[in-house]
């Protein structure tokens, strides 16, 4: 009899000593079925500012499109023009090129820096000497 308490006291620190999971015997509740993930459709690229074209005939007619780092709504000389520099083109330096915008020209709403904005017309010197683009054609795309 002593073995045969023995044996049973052994048996019960094994099963206690066993996780409780494998000592389960219900089934486990399976999760209910999603439904399964739809593709999404691709988004739209974003839409750029129109290009600008040089017209026939313009000698040393060059056209730009960047991103607007700076604008001078206020021109010094008080002819009304607006001042633009754009990344891209290079024409005033590597990477930028600044647009001169004359006032019969100037948009509604002036660009801000962030703005796309296309540009084409001679390339002329500025008032400082700068190489810049007398616009003959300007788009903006806020």
């Amino acid at each position: 009899m002593r073995i045969f308490l023995v044996v049973l006291v052994v048996a019960a620190i094994l099963a206690a000593a066993l996780p409780i999971d494998n000592r389960r015997t219900e089934a486990e509740p399976k999760p209910a079925p999603t439904a399964a993930p739809t593709a999404s459709p691709k988004p739209r690229p974003a839409r750029d500012v129109r290009r600008s074209h040089c017209g026939g005939g313009v000698p040393g007619c060059r056209s730009v499109r960047g991103t607007v780092l700076y604008v001078e709504r206020v021109d010094p000389d008080g002819d009304g023009d607006l001042h633009v520099v754009v990344t891209g083109g290079s024409i005033t330096l590597p990477g930028t090129t600044a647009i001169d915008v004359a006032a019969a020209l100037r948009p509604k709403r002036d660009p801000a820096i962030g703005d796309r904005v296309s540009a084409a017309g001679p390339v002329q010197t500025g008032s400082y000497g700068q190489s810049q683009i007398h616009a003959f054609e300007l788009h903006v795309r806020r």
